[in-house]
């Protein structure tokens, strides 16, 4: 996938954050980028910023529910006739003592951070077979480092991690890449942060977007699985 003009990518949580990050790299490269997220004027907004009409796309779609994602794909597929690149990036965190954690928060964990990655998978397969093309997850360092009050966080990421490497060797035998891309501290507005200079030692999101692109110019040959990406010097607090 190293010609990636013309190519088409959807991304999950697009609106803002990482997914926004990407998308931004993705357009500027010359794709197509479809984006989505729960609240659609949200969608549109953020569509508005990363170009015309022709090459973004915004989409409602809640992951928690297969049904929306097996529409967005649809609709995907319609406009452009293809899906090439799918960013399963949608994710939410609640942080709190496991006694302390509330039943509702931690389904919503599972729901979004877990059963959301398997729904864009299962809604978009059969068209990257056709496109043999390259699905990646957002996990997270949580993915493999373990703290407290994260148990909920933990658990799902962990469980990202495992299922995207799983994926990873189900759907290499139809020349579709699988990776998971684990990142540190990224300014974003994850858990309520208001991204502000004070941020500036953190990952930025379109550095996550550089990575994507790299991964999708790497030769078909060659698969980094499973990225940890951390800030090159942590906040002197």
């Amino acid at each position: 996938m190293i010609d990636l003009k013309g190519k088409v990518a959807y991304i999950t949580g697009g609106s803002k954050g990482i997914g926004f990050g990407v998308a931004q790299k993705l357009t500027g490269a010359g794709m197509k980028v479809a984006i989505s997220g729960r609240t659609l004027k949200t969608v549109k907004k953020a569509a508005e910023y990363l170009g015309d009409e022709n090459n973004v796309l915004a989409l409602e779609s809640d992951v928690t529910k297969l049904e929306d994602e097996k529409k967005a794909i649809q609709r995907i597929v319609e406009t452009w006739g293809q899906l090439d690149v799918v960013l399963a990036n949608a994710g939410v965190g609640n942080f709190a003592p496991v006694d302390e954690l509330s039943d509702e928060k931690w389904h919503q964990m599972v729901d979004t951070n877990l059963n959301g990655v398997f729904h864009t998978l299962k809604a978009s397969v059969e068209p990257l077979k056709k496109s043999k093309g390259y699905y990646m997850t957002l996990a997270s360092l949580a993915g493999t480092n373990f703290f407290a009050s994260g148990a909920g966080y933990n658990a799902t990421k962990f469980g990202v991690v495992g299922f995207t490497q799983a994926a990873m060797l189900d759907l290499r035998k139809y020349d579709i890449k699988v990776s998971t891309i684990m990142p540190g501290s990224v300014a974003t507005h994850f858990n309520g942060n208001e991204p502000d200079d004070t941020d500036a030692w953190k990952i930025q999101p379109e550095d996550i977007g550089d990575l994507v692109l790299d991964l999708l110019k790497m030769h078909p040959r060659t698969l980094p699985s499973k990225i940890e990406v951390r800030p090159t010097r942590p906040d002197k607090k």
